[in-house]
Order: structure tokens, then sequence, then C-alpha cells
């Protein structure tokens, strides 16, 4: 017994115990290595080893932001509370007391704990006060930075990026890392309105044109900066190269400008226009958009709603089975149908295109012979419209009124038919948003509008 506990010391002494801190490397090392291939070591991987060594900096932002949201936002609350405060760089627990008196002092409590834990606040002993570390305010110039360019209006989300370049060239301390961020920024932005040209939506299209103007102004910003670091003797290759690729990638976006002209005309001489009314597709398109609930458009325009109705198998075989058998029955019984004569139907396309002929006739012996409305040697060049659509029933007057719009339209005129004949006589029609009274049993009023002769044309003295 006495020679196994005297083996025991011997080798105790010869493997004595590690330092806590190695112990505790060791097994993060391996909780690490848990996440990698077995044939993989950690330490064989370059950004590994840079983020390792800078632990420090991620294990406060780890102590800001693990946890709920209330939780950060109370612990960043008091951060900048303290940082902002100029006046004096030590606080008693008075005066953060003071200073913070709208939070509770459990949760104020909780919160110094950790920040001085984590070496984001530092505890004199000496002097019984706390003090706002330098790697705080670093971490909440960062904070600040990119919190005040999300408050501006950068739909490209290139502001943030590119002032940290343009902070790092300053000092002339810009990584490639920098440069590869705002690089990969350029590249996804080009994809993004590459998509927005292939999908052919005008409302894609014009919201990637104002991201693109948006775009457009940062790369201006950045050029400058561009050509201070590609000028730069003391850059690095891998620098340079970086800097020569976002220069190819800003020079990829602004050649942009042709491609989104192009799709925006293509899809003007492709837009369908409602009638005459000037709509498009694309005003019911920004119509709709502009209401927030469609589904109440569509109250009180149906006047009894869809009820549908659901019928089991079963109840369609006795169905079938009854229809079935009352046919049988029936021809069993009477025998054939009597016959019967077919219902007389009235068309009434001669009496309208016999209309059209008549009215025709006589708008052409007011083009040609100038003896409409009457058979005077000087019958006028200029008549009221209402003259040539009355006297005629209100049904009537109304057809003809629906035909003056034809009058010298060339798109009409170039066809055959009644109403090709009536584009191309030498008539002008002359409306106005003048309305007229008229002593007719049938039409009341009438929008006030002329009929004059084309004498341009040299058909009215044929």
């Amino acid at each position: 017994m006495s020679n196994f506990a005297s083996s025991a010391a011997t080798a105790a002494d010869n493997h004595p115990a590690e330092p806590p801190e190695l112990e505790q490397q060791h097994e993060q090392n391996a909780a690490l290595q848990a996440h990698f291939q077995p044939h993989v070591s950690v330490d064989e991987i370059e950004q590994v080893f840079h983020l390792k060594r800078a632990q420090p900096l991620l294990q406060v932002f780890t102590a800001l932001f693990h946890g709920g949201f209330e939780s950060v936002l109370v612990r960043l609350l008091v951060l900048r509370e303290l940082a902002n405060d100029t006046a004096s760089s030590a606080f008693s627990r008075a005066d953060i007391n003071t200073r913070l008196a709208y939070l509770l002092p459990e949760s104020l409590e909780t919160v110094l704990m950790r920040l001085r834990t984590n070496q984001l606040l530092a505890w004199d002993a000496q002097q019984g006060v706390y003090r706002v570390t330098p790697m705080a305010r670093n971490v909440l110039a960062a904070l600040d930075g990119l919190l005040g360019t999300g408050r501006q209006d950068d739909d490209a989300e290139m502001g943030f990026l590119l002032s940290q370049v343009a902070g790092a060239q300053a000092i002339g301390g810009v990584t490639t890392e920098q440069l590869q961020h705002l690089l990969g920024r350029l590249v996804d932005l080009t994809e993004e309105f590459r998509d927005a040209i292939a999908s052919g939506s005008e409302f894609r299209l014009r919201e990637s044109q104002a991201k693109w103007h948006t775009a457009c102004d940062w790369v201006e910003k950045g050029s400058e900066i561009l050509r201070a670091i590609t000028t730069d003797e003391n850059a690095d290759h891998a620098t340079h190269r970086a800097a020569q690729a976002i220069g190819r990638a800003q020079s990829a976006l602004l050649n942009m400008q042709g491609m989104f002209s192009r799709a925006l005309n293509q899809i003007e001489r492709q837009r369908v226009h409602l009638g005459q009314s000037g709509l498009s597709t694309t005003d019911i398109k920004r119509w709709l958009l502009a209401h927030e609930d469609l589904a109440s458009l569509a109250e009180d325009a149906i006047d009894q709603p869809v009820k549908p109705l659901f019928i089991t198998p079963a109840e369609m075989i006795d169905v079938a089975e009854t229809e079935l058998l009352t046919e049988r029955a029936v021809s069993a019984v009477g025998g054939l149908p009597s016959g019967t004569d077919a219902p007389t139907t009235i068309n009434d396309t001669p009496l309208m295109a016999k209309e059209l002929d008549d009215w025709l006739a006589r708008l052409s012996d007011f083009a040609t012979l100038n003896n409409f409305p009457s058979i005077a040697a000087e019958s006028p060049k200029e008549i009221p419209a209402h003259e040539s659509l009355l006297p005629a029933s209100f049904a009537v007057a109304s057809y003809r009124a629906s035909l003056l719009p034809l009058l010298g339209d060339a798109s009409e005129a170039s066809l055959q038919g009644a109403t090709a004949e009536l584009a191309r006589l030498p008539i002008t029609f002359t409306p106005s948003d003048t309305m007229v009274q008229l002593p007719d049993l049938e039409v009341a009023a009438m929008t006030l509008a002329s009929l004059s002769l084309d004498l341009e044309s040299g058909k009215a003295d044929e």
C-alpha cells in the first residue's frame, strides 16, 4: 500500500497539474474541433486564427447581444448613457442611480455587473467609481456609425461599407477584407438589377432603377477613394487587386442605364390601353396597389353570394337512377313527341345596316353636293352636329353619334365596309364641352359639336 502511494506521488511530481487558464483553453479547442471534420485541424484554418486572436472583442459583443432583445436594449441604453456624458470620465454609484433613475434598481444592478464582468466598465476600487473602457467606446462608435447610416435614405445599403473604407483609407489602414465587403455588395446589386430587367415587371424595374440611381451616387463618392488606393505605393498587391475589381464592378453597374431604358421602352410599347379612356393596365395596377384591402372592393358588387352545393356519391346514384327510370317510363307510355314549328327570330342587323347606309348617304351628300341639310345652291360648309343626327329616335341618334369619331380615322379608313367609307369622307368632326338645348321630343340636350368640310382635300368640289 505504501508503495502504491509513493508511485502516485512520484507520477504527480513528474506531471504537475496545468493552470486553470490552459485547461480552459484546451476545453475550448476541443469544443471547437467538434464542429470540423476529423481530418481537419482547427489551427490550420487562417480565418479561425484571426477570429481567435480577436476573442476579447468578440466576447464583448457576446456580452452585449446575448439574450433577448429587451435585455440587449437595456444594456446598450446604460452603456450609451454613461459614454455620452462627457462632463466627467468617472461615475459614482450615486451618479449612475441619479442619471438612470427611470430603471429599476435590480435591473440596473444586473446590467452594471454584466458590463463590469466583461470589461465594458472598469471599477476603480480605491476611488469607488466606474469608468467606460476604451474598448466599450470603440464598440459604441461602430454601432453608432451603423445606426446612423441606417437612418439615411440609402436604398442601395452601401453607405456604411463605403464609410468604413473611407475612414480606414484616411488613416492608412484599409484592409482587403473591407474592400471585399464593398465588392460583394456591388456584385449583389448588379445581379439584383439584372434579375429585375429580366423579369419584365414595370413596377420592379422602376423600383430597381431608383435603387440604381442611389448606388450610382455612392459610386461617384467612392471613385476618389479608389483612385487614392490604387495610386498608393505603400498598398500591397492584394489591396490593389481588390480596388481594381471594385472599379470594374462599378463600371458594370454604371453601364446598366441603357439596359433599364431599353426594358422600360419595350414595356411602354407593349402597354395595353383601355379604349379611348387614357387608362392603361399600369394605372389599374397602381390603383389596386394603393388599396390595402382588395377584398373590400367586392363589397356590394355581387347581389347574391355564391352558395356551393355538395353532393355525396350516394345521392348522385339515387338521382341518376330516378332520372333514368322516369325517362324510360315517359318514352314507353307517350311514344314519340309531336312535331312543332321552329321559333321565329328577328334579326336586327339588317335594320341597323340600313340605318348606317341611309346616314352615310346623307353625309356623302353633304360632302359632295353641298346640299346637306338642304338642297340649296349655297349650303354652309360647316353645320352643327345635331342637325345631322336629328330628327330621329333616341336610339338612332345615339347610334349615329357613336359613329362620329370615325370621321377622319386613318386606321379605320384603310379597311373595307360602310364604316370605312364613313372614315374616308372629307368631313372633320370637332367636339366641345358645351351642352346645347334642343327642341326635340326624343333628345332634350346634346353636346355641341360641328361637322365641317375638308376643303383642302379637294373632294368637296367634285
